[in-house]
């Protein structure tokens, strides 16, 4: 099976937002082949609705195996990445992986949209994903098989994609847009794809967004967790693709996605 020899052991993986979540899930899978891993995200002090710290991460992710680096990173704030990336290199030698997964969230019309909603959604996921990639790529270059995922969508111009939510998807766009620029100015360098599920996944950010009884049609961050261990063992010549969980695990062989089901079927 793809999951079995330990293919990440002694890399080095930077993850945005990785204190819960997907950003987690994702931590988790590569710690288990006993990966060095930066956790990069804002949480230090436990918040009120939402679950996890990065200190909390940590622990989880030496538990499973892994190594952990906490940092506190907005990446809003660039010397914060900056700072969090000197560290990372400092600690375990390198960067080989970069996982943009931080996101701000608001399904929202253009008239129900807060400014300070669209500011967050713009400098969180376009220019705090840019920026994060910046200030990693120096050292990615120096890796044997570098890679840069995204947790963004394939790009379809299709107005129904934007018209219930036009700042969110512009934003998460952006981010896409970045895998496409970046992949080609870095061909042969360094790896950059986009990954996106096919489902809604449940988090704590889901809980939050869609009430009660929204899980039933969610399925587990699990899922794209060995959809981006199926990408970051890659060779660097696999670039420049917007990759859908499932399409991915089904080419790769999984039968069963009941498994990945909050409520089966």
């Amino acid at each position: 099976s793809v999951f079995t020899c330990r293919k990440l052991a002694g890399c080095t993986l930077f993850i945005t937002g990785a204190s819960r979540g997907i950003g987690k899930a994702i931590a988790l899978k590569a710690a288990k082949d006993g990966a060095n891993i930066v956790i990069a995200a804002k949480t230090a002090e436990p918040h009120p609705k939402l679950p996890g710290t990065i200190y909390t991460a940590a622990e989880e992710i030496e538990a499973a195996g892994g190594k952990a680096l906490p940092c506190i990173v907005n990446v809003r704030e660039e010397q914060q990445i900056i700072s969090a990336v000197e560290k990372a290199v400092k600690t375990f030698g390198g960067i080989d992986i970069l996982v943009n997964n931080a996101s701000a969230i608001s399904l929202t019309g253009t008239l129900e949209t807060a400014t300070k909603k669209v500011n967050l959604m713009m400098d969180v996921n376009v220019r705090g994903t840019y920026l994060t990639s910046k200030a990693c790529l120096p050292y990615l270059r120096k890796s044997k098989n570098p890679h840069i995922l995204n947790l963004s969508p394939p790009m379809n111009l299709n107005p129904m994609w934007f018209k219930n939510h036009c700042a969110y998807t512009i934003s998460k766009y952006g981010m896409s847009m970045c895998v496409l620029g970046m992949a080609e100015e870095f061909r042969g360098e360094v790896a950059v794809n986009a990954l996106w599920p096919k489902t809604a996944i449940h988090t704590a950010a889901m809980d939050m967004l869609g009430g009660a009884g929204i899980e039933k049609q969610c399925r587990k961050t699990d899922i794209l967790a060995d959809a981006a261990y199926c990408i970051l063992t890659k060779p660097k010549t696999f670039t420049g693709n917007f990759i859908i969980d499932e399409v991915l695990l089904r080419e790769e062989g999984v039968k069963d996605f009941d498994v990945y089901a909050i409520a089966p079927g």
